[in-house]
């Protein structure tokens, strides 16, 4: 086995390869109204660097699925982005927000949706171009697991995983 095929074959996941998976995963269905996330970015060498909790807004007005996504972190940080998004084939989705470099491009197949993009993204004081292959598959219940590949120079610099709800929360849950 190649180095190039270690390195690259976790590449070879297509979206076909869950045409079959349900509940099937609409965006323009799954997020309007309140979403929420919570998750972690985990660098390359298994250290956990971030905790992170998103509450969503989401309206879909028939073309465009409008996400204001707000976000808290862990360490007290705090930040927002609006994405814009757009089917454009029965299969297809473009998605635009401020820090995303030219458009997202989706796929998506039974529950799975694959985006990928190129983000200006802040690393201390200097922004940095990564690029995310973001994978997310819908669970039954609802629930919406999403992993994404961070990388710079095809290097990966680490993975954050979030896990998004439409239930607020605490909600249906005893606060003890």
């Amino acid at each position: 086995m190649s180095v190039i095929t270690i390195l690259t074959g976790c590449d070879d996941m297509k979206p076909q390869d869950f045409a079959a998976a349900e509940p099937t995963l609409f965006l323009e269905e799954y997020f309007p109204g309140k979403t929420y996330a919570w998750g972690i970015f985990v660098d390359r060498f298994g250290t956990l660097r971030r905790q992170l909790r998103v509450e969503i807004d989401g309206t879909w007005d028939g073309e465009t699925l409008t996400l204001d996504e707000h976000f808290d972190y862990a360490d007290g940080e705090t930040d927002r982005r609006v994405w814009r998004i757009t089917r454009t084939g029965s299969d297809r989705y473009e998605g635009r927000a401020e820090d995303i470099i030219g458009v997202a491009s989706g796929q998506i197949a039974g529950n799975a949706l694959n985006w990928t993009y190129t983000m200006t993204l802040p690393i201390g004081s200097t922004p940095w171009k990564v690029r995310f292959d973001d994978w997310m598959w819908l669970q039954p219940g609802g629930v919406l697991i999403n992993r994404a590949t961070v990388s710079k120079w095809g290097f990966t610099l680490g993975t954050v995983t979030l896990f998004f709800s439409k239930t607020p929360p605490n909600e249906g849950r005893d606060p003890k």
